[in-house]
């Protein structure tokens, strides 16, 4: 199991009270970590960091936040790295519908959103199943 993990940024850190921190890229699609219990180590508390190490322990986590060569280090209970991926649904072996479906289904949706559309396929699912 990978305990040690080393993400660049630039990170932005966010106190959002009780001990629940995040930290945060600019750009749209860059990873975040989400931090539980943290504590500082130091009397400053950094802002922001170039790289972040997050070191996943028995204990809890210790995150090393690099910026401008000096390092600074906070303890956390839990840390979450979230990082989205681009165009995920289209990777993913979805179900997708076949021409003559994708039509029938087209017509449906169209012929609900019309007034009596709906009363019009109640009246053609009664007397399909009753047909059986």
């Amino acid at each position: 199991m990978k305990t040690r993990r080393s993400v660049n940024g630039p990170f932005m850190a966010r106190d959002l009270g009780s001990g629940v921190w995040r930290l945060s890229t600019d750009t749209p699609g860059g990873p975040e970590i989400h931090l539980a219990g943290v504590q500082a180590e130091g009397p400053e508390t950094p802002r922001r960091a170039a790289e972040v190490e997050i070191d996943w322990r028995p204990d809890g986590v210790l995150l090393t936040l690099t910026s401008a060569g000096t390092e600074r280090r906070l303890r956390a209970r839990h840390a979450v790295i979230h990082e989205p991926l681009a165009r995920l649904y289209e990777r993913l072996p979805l179900e997708r519908f076949d021409e003559a479906a994708r039509r029938f289904w087209t017509r449906i949706f169209r012929l609900v959103r019309i007034p009596g559309g709906p009363q019009l396929l109640r009246l053609i699912a009664r007397r399909t199943r009753g047909a059986r």
